[in-house]
């Protein structure tokens, strides 16, 4: 007997993964199509529609109230995809951009994949250890050559949202539950949940899960294969593809998997003498060629240029508070952004967040379900994973209560690179999976009413998920790439081993220069910029945000803060001098709208002497002090 095909028995949960029945808390078993399932409390003697809702019809509909809700998520990012971004604007939008209009490089020009020098010149950045997106940017290609990178993104944005939440129904209606009524609720929290929202303003790489379904299913299978090496195979595919989407995720798949399965073996032990031989050949063979697939990308991850090791202290220290479990998240119908302020490390990690009302269902629905083994074994996992996703320092309000057991994991290998609150995300996925099952088995009651059972069951989902419900992302707008570049102007200055340097220099607060970048086809480079990278550009060491320190890019960036300007003399000439030579820079360039843009100038004026407006810009032509 295996893990993913129990015994059919007295057992509730008998017969769950394998979908040759439902048996109902009386024993009861109801077996059929889905869709003879769905119209079976159709009155004998009524008259049969024309148009049947077949399963395909079903599946489709159910998709295409997925996409309609994402594009009313994104939908005022769509009415200007390139002068607005979400509210509460971090840089991340900007370098996603940057890096899928690096895929295009990859696609057309040949480009290496896994490092450039396009930005941080002429350090380079490792993109294998910054999230490049390869396997969403490379299939984008078409899109960001004919619209831009500002349109991918949120094409991205908007699939990702809906893929993910169609990924799960589809495999929740195929393999877990036998109602798709059931699947499509438990579909739409885990790609609709407020972790997702929260994610959807910045990081397309978080929310495009569509493949974990499937890698999750595929896992199961292995526990009762009669080929599992070809399922073995089939299982490194998807891992190679999604490790090109977001190793951090796929890293928390594999745990919630081992995790999940540790749950139910330990409850039913028998279990593992019949599961453990094709899981093992599986998982070997699965290893050894992902490993090969996947040898030369993580050898350049961790040991080639500006690879680093463990991320900066700063995110390590990204958690979930308790109370942020019992808060709705801000991109949500009871939302409050006032109210989640230091709940979450910032608005684009809103991991947690369900609500008073939906934790209070999950936990209810654990008790009512709580003989069903597979039930047990998720609510361990959520629980587990929930626990983890608090931090060093578990906290009630910000107030500390004690330590918390990623204390002592945080300095294992890979795990020092993930950010602790992200863990939240897979008690969202186990969250969905039990709205389902609970949706499951209260349709599958055999009631004197089962008409007052399904109205209770609607009236509990919309008590849970209504405060929760999705809305439209809130936006800002930003200032417009500069007709100085979309005109191609720069290209009579900047040559092919040259750099534009910015003001501001690019940086993690001044992320527009990469759109810059990203509009032209990355076709000049950039000093600067917003990645992770060693400190001090030292191969091995711990990682922070940005590259070397720069004394003329923290000077600008306090000029554009304060919008004060220094008096500066002949020693500081000299070592700004010596950064734009070593950045080969042949023009610096300041935008006439940049915040401050007057006293900016004067200061660049200081120390290389007086700027010329071209177009919508200042500018100032180095070539002669850097050649």
């Amino acid at each position: 007997m295996s893990l993913a095909e129990p015994r059919v028995d007295s057992s509730p949960d008998a017969d769950v993964l394998t979908r040759s029945a439902s048996v109902t808390s009386g024993g009861v078993v109801e077996s059929g199509p889905p869709a003879q399932r769905l119209s079976s409390d159709a009155q004998p003697g009524r008259s049969t529609p024309r148009r049947r809702w077949t399963p395909r019809r079903l599946d489709v509909a159910v998709s295409g109230v997925f996409l309609l809700a994402a594009l009313w998520v994104t939908s005022r990012i769509w009415v200007d995809p390139a002068g607005r971004v979400a509210a509460l604007y971090s840089g991340d939008p900007a370098v996603m951009q940057f890096f899928l209009a690096h895929s295009v490089r990859v696609v057309l020009h040949g480009e290496f994949p896994f490092y450039t020098e396009q930005f941080n010149y002429p350090d380079g950045v490792n993109l294998m250890a910054n999230t490049a997106i390869l396997a969403l940017g490379i299939p984008m290609v078409p899109i960001t050559v004919l619209f831009g990178p500002a349109v991918s993104f949120v094409t991205l944005v908007t699939l990702g949202l809906a893929g993910t939440a169609a990924a799960w129904y589809r495999m929740l209606s195929r393999h877990v539950v036998r109602h798709r009524l059931a699947a499509a609720v438990g579909g739409w929290f885990c790609g609709f949940s407020p972790a997702m929202l929260s994610h959807a303003n910045w990081h397309p790489n978080i929310i495009a899960q569509f493949l974990l379904p499937f890698i999750v299913w595929r896992v199961l299978v292995l526990t009762r294969s009669t080929r599992p090496v070809r399922d073995g195979a089939l299982l490194a595919l998807l891992i190679t593809v999604q490790a090109f989407i977001n190793e951090e995720i796929l890293l928390f798949t594999a745990l919630a998997c081992g995790v999940f399965l540790l749950a139910v073996v330990v409850q039913q032990r028998e279990r593992w003498a019949t599961a453990w031989r094709p899981l093992g050949t599986g998982l070997a063979v699965c290893a050894v060629l992902a490993g090969a697939l996947l040898a030369y990308p993580l050898w350049v991850q961790f040991a080639g240029p500006m690879a680093y090791h463990g991320l900066s202290d700063t995110v390590r220290d990204y958690d979930n508070d308790v109370a942020a479990f019992f808060a709705q998240g801000s991109p949500t119908l009871g939302g409050n952004e006032q109210a989640n302020v230091n709940l979450a490390p910032n608005y684009a990690e809103e991991n947690a967040f369900f609500g008073w009302s939906l934790s209070l269902l999950a936990v209810g629905i654990v008790f009512w379900l709580r003989r069903e083994v597979l039930v047990r074994a998720l609510a361990a996992t959520g629980l587990f994973f929930a626990v983890l996703s608090l931090g060093e320092r578990v906290t009630w309000w910000e107030r500390h209560l004690f330590t918390g057991p990623w204390d002592l994991l945080v300095r294992l290998p890979l795990l020092d690179a993930v950010v602790p609150t992200r863990f939240g995300l897979i008690t969202t996925v186990v969250v969905g999976v039990l709205l389902a099952f609970a949706v499951e088995r209260a349709r599958s009651l055999r009631t004197v009413d089962r008409r007052t059972v399904r109205t209770l069951t609607a009236a509990g989902l919309v008590f849970a998920l209504l405060p929760i419900a999705p809305m439209p992302l809130q936006v800002t707008d930003r200032p417009p790439v500069p007709q100085f570049i979309t005109a191609d102007r720069w290209r009579q200055y900047v040559g092919p081993d040259q750099t534009l340097v910015p003001v501001p220099v690019p940086s993690m607060g001044n992320t527009d220069p990469m759109r810059w970048a990203a509009s032209a086809d990355l076709a000049f480079r950039i000093p600067g910029g917003y990645f992770l990278a060693p400190r001090n550009g030292v191969t091995g060491d711990p990682g922070r945000f940005g590259g070397r320190p720069s004394g003329i890019g923290v000077l600008l960036a306090e000029v554009a803060a304060t919008g004060r300007t220094p008096v500066l003399d002949d020693r500081q000439r000299r070592r700004f001098l010596d950064e734009l030579r070593h950045w080969r820079a042949a023009i610096v360039v300041l935008p006439l709208d940049q915040p401050n843009a007057e006293p900016l100038r004067r200061t660049v004026e200081q120390l290389v002497g007086p700027a010329r407006r071209e177009l919508d810009v200042w500018l100032w032509d180095v070539r002669t002090l850097t050649s």
